[in-house]
């Protein structure tokens, strides 16, 4: 399974709900895959540290491999790279990303990282991509490799508004590239019950008939500390009640309900 986190706006959390629900997956036995797409390269930092920074042999590296640039000919796992944290691996992003988009576009390079995945399929039982807050090279890319899409939306009416455009682009992509592509579902991200404008941007969305999971996010300083130690929520702070929505988020998803003992085994696997 190929899931793609995508939303156009910046700030959603997309780095922070890929890289939570990868973590979540690998804890619970999944071989799981992060790529990150993004050239601020905040999913790669989330899960190396500082490690991030200095790694060769990047997503970056194999595009610019299907470019000709690279005469490191590399086979499609030398591209990923383990992680700490057992089960999760990542197939990490760089800053020149920028740099090679046009060339791409122009070199007709959008079905290189559907190949890519296709052929690391068979080693991983989830795929979860990180995504640039554009509707541009990468991101188009990841929709045309994936199967599902996960939208961050974080109920302010900014966020409302671009959501039509991005439904709009994500139809246009099925019908061009990708018919297999599914709106899996709008992940509300911090959401604040008590206040009335998250409430009520939120009842519009359910009236409207669009499709939010029932488990919603909310907002901690606990998130800000798991990006500083580069530990996601499942590996610092299995019991927090973010945590706890994430579990929630990705039993959703994946259709399954597991029981509490399990999930605190699961948790406790990575302590």
């Amino acid at each position: 399974m190929i899931r793609v986190v995508f939303n156009q706006k910046g700030g959603v959390g997309k780095s922070s709900i890929a890289t939570n629900l990868a973590a979540i997956s690998a804890a619970y036995g999944f071989r799981t895959l992060l790529v990150d797409l993004d050239s601020q390269c905040n999913t790669s930092q989330y899960v190396l540290g500082s490690e991030a920074g200095n790694l060769q042999d990047t997503v970056c590296d194999y595009f610019q491999q299907t470019l000709g640039f690279n005469l490191f000919r590399g086979e499609p796992s030398d591209f990923v790279h383990e992680t700490q944290f057992e089960n999760l691996y990542i197939l990490p992003g760089h800053h020149d990303l920028l740099d090679i988009e046009s060339k791409l576009e122009s070199k007709h390079k959008i079905f290189k990282l559907r190949d890519l995945l296709g052929k690391l399929g068979d080693d991983y039982d989830r795929i979860y991509i990180d995504t640039p807050p554009a509707f541009n090279f990468f991101s188009l890319s990841a929709l045309i490799a994936a199967q599902k899409v996960l939208i961050p939306f974080d109920c302010d009416d900014f966020s409302r508004k671009a959501l039509y455009s991005l439904l709009s682009n994500i139809q246009e992509t099925q019908e061009d590239h990708n018919g297999e592509l599914a709106l899996e579902g709008i992940v509300v991200n911090q959401y604040q019950a008590r206040a009335n404008q998250p409430r009520r941007i939120v009842e519009a969305l359910v009236d409207e008939g669009l499709p939010l999971f029932e488990s919603y996010l909310g907002t901690s300083v606990k998130m800000r500390e798991s990006h500083e130690t580069s530990e996601p929520l499942i590996y610092c702070a299995g019991s927090h009640k973010l945590t706890q929505q994430f579990i929630a988020l990705f039993e959703e998803m994946e259709g399954v309900d597991i029981s509490l003992e399990q999930e605190m085994e699961a948790i406790a696997e990575t302590d």
